[in-house]
């Protein structure tokens, strides 16, 4: 499980509407039938039309200085794993939300009337995806750069030749391109990967927008915060601030576990991703200690992961020399998850 939080985009592309934001999240809508589409929901409603999400979001900006992010995105990736375990995967997903968004509003430290902030307080809508695409910046797509390179290189040659514009073997030509193809280091189903592409296999997520400003539109809620739990006085008045993320992602985690009775290993955990960036010695060390038969899940898991170990070795110095520099890549998502992308 994966959730990352991420401010609103400020930029020539992100105006200060959540227009753009919200067409994006209609892209899969557009090309499958009415019956199938995913619509926009809420805590309490379903089918939501876009042009009232922007309405809500965008009028529930009072105060906010032009500068500041009017919303925020949360973006929820069950693994494959997790995905297999939802009996239907719509609904489960959106039953899995709206107890998100509860823990969510837990994690802020914040008051409202001297009450702590319940989950009427939050503005928010949430959509449901099942595709995805490689992205240009999908190790995929970078490792397969180079021979889509030489490929348009190629194609350019033939069509000049074509075109009475040079003079070459076209067949030769032709067969390079066919080794290049053979050749590129990652494919789906016998083709090379490219950018655009759709990802084979159950890829459904969860996109959140959430309003900066609570349902009231009188008081800034930001998962931003650089606080976990702290006060300030303000006209006097003492006021408590922060947003615990570590509390969030553990308990969005516990949350699914105990929602859909799922056992999660290990090396899935939040807690383990977190060590293996903070401490990797401890992360291995806790890995090798695992019951065989966990330990055992754990290596398949690593292993479909992309960490090809073939065998448990015999302490975690070794492990460590192994397998550390391929882990670290593996865990940048992690990285992302441990702290508010802005």
């Amino acid at each position: 499980m994966y959730i990352t939080i991420t401010a609103q985009k400020l930029s020539e592309s992100y105006h200060q509407s959540v227009a753009d934001f919200v067409n994006y999240l209609e892209k899969e809508n557009k090309e499958i039938s009415e019956d199938l589409q995913e619509h926009f929901f809420n805590q309490y409603e379903d089918y939501i039309s876009p042009q009232q999400v922007i309405s809500e979001i965008d009028n529930n900006t009072k105060k906010l200085k032009k500068v500041e992010p009017k919303f925020y995105s949360i973006t929820v990736n069950p693994s494959s794993y997790e995905l297999k375990r939802l009996q239907n995967s719509s609904e489960d997903l959106k039953k899995y939300t709206r107890a998100l968004m509860q823990d969510y509003v837990k994690a802020f430290n914040r008051e409202i009337n001297n009450k702590p902030i319940n989950i009427d307080a939050i503005k928010y809508f949430a959509k449901i995806e099942h595709t995805r695409t490689f992205k240009g910046t999908d190790k995929q797509v970078l490792e397969n750069q180079p021979f889509a390179a030489k490929i348009l290189k190629l194609k350019n040659e033939i069509r000049n030749i074509n075109n009475g514009e040079q003079i070459g073997n076209v067949q030769l030509l032709e067969n390079q391109i066919k080794k290049l193809e053979s050749n590129a280091p990652h494919k789906q189903n016998g083709k090379r990967i490219v950018q655009g592409m759709q990802k084979q296999g159950s890829q459904s997520h969860i996109h959140i927008i959430v309003s900066r400003k609570d349902s009231s539109n009188s008081y800034s809620l930001s998962p931003g915060s650089k606080y976990k739990a702290s006060e300030v006085t303000l006209n006097g008045e003492k006021v408590k601030r922060g947003f615990d993320r570590d509390s969030f992602f553990k308990n969005a985690e516990q949350t699914f576990d105990t929602t859909f009775q799922y056992k999660r290993n290990f090396v899935e955990s939040y807690h383990a991703r977190k060590e293996f960036i903070k401490n990797p010695k401890m992360y291995f060390s806790a890995l090798l200690k695992l019951p065989t038969n966990e330990r055992a899940v754990a290596f398949k898991l690593l292993g479909k992961a992309g960490v090809p170990i073939t065998s448990i070795p015999t302490n975690q110095v070794q492990l460590a020399i192994k397998a550390f520099n391929k882990l670290r890549k593996l865990t940048e998502v992690a990285i992302k998850s441990s702290s508010i992308g802005i």
